[in-house]
């Protein structure tokens, strides 16, 4: 098997490991989520290991579980992303720094003005995650009682991006003369007020921020429902996304590029990543008892809590030993709760196998030797699953520095990741072009 194309790779590193129990694990940092030394020294070494991105999800609010359940979560507390990148920033030079931020519950002027600035101290390293918030106790730490209808959320997060990137074209690229001489710091010709009145947002503008030196900073995108695919289709040029089969991601991959196209998009100019939970051995069945043991940590009190978080509904009261009943629709995130039924339908499972499947990791997982997971990986690249992968670790720090020691020689070995990194900003990295800015189109 061979192939010209690149894998992209970016690790999802909020919390540090997405399994609940890794904080368990022999040998992790039980509070690597929330230890800068430890952070740093993880962003490091995913430099070392080439990786495009460190990808930091965020919440804005205490996870929506029961305190027994909470209780035994090491996500709890983690720093705000928009803090963390900066200070990681510094002591990286060529890794991508994406952070979330939410478009229902941020105002547009305070993520342009953010990621702008994100922007221009890593050198042009920084991507925006654009998601809508779904958890109900995040809009009561905004003065709402309920949080937006699921289509409403999606239509101010289209106009939301508008916005966004409008105020980071407030300036042409050349618009700071900063001539000492005449006394001229800037040229005013070369600034546009935005003035934007929409459904949902009223921002004048500029932006105080030069121009991104991306132009934009990389757009990131995770939604799987209907309009999530079709936000992503038009405005994001990554997409996380959680498709736990070959098959199902070839689908995927196929549907999004399409609507990108349709839109008026090139289809290199959008990639797509699924989560990939990756646990490696000196052999398949050494692999496969690391993820047993990790597995077997994980407390039914936070299984049945992740349960309850995935299909938008209580699960607490559900017989643990029977099948899943039928799961009412609600405001929460459709793309979870359909996958977590059609996971317990597909292996026949009982409410407690599905919550502890939940409750450690039910998607993507490629379990295996160096060797095996390169297999995968690239078989998923050269049959068009996806363009790479944003991967998840069992536990750090050990897991990370498997993969990175490990799976990437292997990878660099058969030519379909990287050796050195292609360019300086995020977006020549990942192939992607700068964009022009849409009020000064010769400066771009």
């Amino acid at each position: 098997m061979s192939s010209t194309r690149q894998l992209r790779l970016g690790a999802f590193m909020r919390p540090v490991s997405i399994h609940t129990a890794a904080w368990r694990y022999p040998g992790a940092y039980a509070d690597a989520n929330f230890n800068f030394q430890h952070l740093k020294r993880f962003t490091q070494k995913l430099e070392e290991g080439k990786f495009d991105a460190f990808f930091m999800a965020d919440h804005l609010a205490v996870l929506n579980m029961p305190v027994a359940a909470l209780r035994r979560s090491a996500t709890v507390t983690s720093f705000d992303p928009l803090t963390l990148l900066p200070a990681l920033a510094a002591v990286t030079e060529h890794i991508g720094l994406i952070a979330t931020a939410s478009t229902t519950f941020n105002e547009p002027y305070h993520v342009a003005r953010k990621f702008a600035s994100l922007d221009h101290i890593s050198n042009g390293r920084a991507g925006w995650n654009v998601v809508t918030t779904s958890n109900p106790d995040a809009a009561k730490n905004f003065g709402m009682e309920d949080h937006m209808e699921h289509g409403e959320r999606y239509r101010r997060a289209r106009e939301f991006f508008d916005v966004v990137t409008g105020l980071w074209d407030s300036f042409a690229d050349d618009a700071f003369i900063r001539d000492a001489e005449s006394g001229i710091y800037f040229d005013p010709d070369k600034m546009h007020v935005l003035d934007h009145k929409g459904e949902f947002l009223d921002v004048r503008g500029p932006l105080n921020v030069a121009r991104p030196v991306q132009g934009w900073p990389v757009i990131v995108q995770a939604g799987a429902s209907d309009p999530g695919r079709q936000l992503a289709a038009e405005t994001a040029e990554v997409v996380f996304t959680a498709q736990s089969t070959l098959a199902a991601g070839q689908r995927f991959y196929k549907d999004v590029k399409d609507r990108a196209e349709k839109a008026g998009r090139s289809r290199d100019h959008i990639k797509i990543l699924p989560g990939c939970f990756v646990v490696v051995g000196d052999t398949v069945e050494e692999a496969k008892k690391k993820r047993a043991l990790l597995d077997s940590l994980v407390n039914y009190e936070s299984a049945i809590a992740s349960l309850s978080i995935a299909l938008g509904h209580d699960a607490s009261s559900f017989d643990p030993d029977g099948p899943l009943p039928e799961i009412p629709e609600s405001n929460a995130s459709k793309s979870g709760r359909e996958r977590a039924i059609e996971l317990a339908k597909s292996e026949n499972m009982t409410v407690r196998q599905l919550a502890q499947r939940l409750g450690g990791h039910a998607g993507l997982a490629m379990v295996g030797t160096p060797q095996t997971i390169a297999d995968q990986m690239e078989e998923w690249l050269v049959e068009e699953g996806s363009d790479g992968f944003n991967l998840q670790f069992p536990f750090l720090p050990a897991g990370l520095d498997d993969f990175v020691d490990r799976v990437v020689p292997e990878l660099q070995r058969r030519g379909i990741f990287r050796k050195e990194y292609e360019g300086k900003t995020l977006r020549e990295n990942l192939g992607l072009p700068r964009p022009e800015n849409r009020f000064f189109p010769k400066s771009t």
